[in-house]
Formats: C-alpha cells, structure tokens, sequence
C-alpha cells in the first residue's frame, strides 16, 4: 500500500513557473513506477511524465516536453514535476499516481495508487 500526498499547485500567469511535489509512504520505491497525470475540466485525465524510481528513467508526454521536468528525492521519498512556460492549456488537476512495476505506464488504468490531486491555474 503506498500512500500519495500532493502539494505546490496554485494560480499563475502563462510564462510562469511551478514545481510540484509529491510524498509517497512506502518502504521503498525502487519498483515503483511514478508517474504524474492532470485532468482538465470536462476533458479526460491525461498522462503527462513519468519516471522509474529505481533507474531514474523518464518519459514525457509530447505536450509537455522540454518545458516540464520530472525528479526525484530519494532521501524524501518524494517526487517532483518542475513546469516551466506554462500556458493556459495546462490547467488541470495533477495527480500523482503510483504502480508497483516499472516501464512506461501512459494512461490512467495502467496505475494503482493515486493522491488527491492539486489544481494548477495559469491564466493568460
């Protein structure tokens, strides 16, 4: 069982950036997928990065690509998404979401652990 704890959403400008964070209960990550997804009012959840918490690898999704980032804290058991250049289009609730194997899980069915979600605003 991993628990899933978000924070650092907010309102911002288009141009602006953000980092969010989020703090997983687990005894240790090292199989762990973890991913961020986002929801926009009235659209489908959406994946957006995701990384192997074990190799350190990563993927991003072609809309955000080159302008979000997506780390880890091992210390902390935390995990980031760095979003720079945001734009009016990335408004959503961002989720972090978990799955207990690695690869390149790309959609919301693939995770099993999920947090409660935080609202990232940019305004244009």
């Amino acid at each position: 069982q991993v628990q899933l704890v978000e924070s650092g959403g907010g309102l911002v400008q288009a141009g602006d950036s953000l980092r969010l964070s989020c703090v997983a209960s687990a005894r240790t990550l090292s199989n762990y997928a973890m991913g961020w997804l986002r929801q926009a009012p009235g659209k489908d959840r959406e994946f957006v990065a995701v990384m192997n918490w074990g190799s350190g690898n990563t993927y991003y999704a072609d809309s955000v690509k080159g302008r979000f980032t997506i780390s880890r804290d091992n210390a902390k058991n935390t995990l980031y998404l760095q979003m720079n250049s945001l734009k009016p289009e990335d408004t959503a609730v961002y989720y972090c979401a978990a799955r207990m194997s690695v690869g390149v899980p790309s959609t919301p069915s693939n995770y099993r652990y999920w947090g409660q979600g935080t609202q990232v605003t940019v305004s244009s």
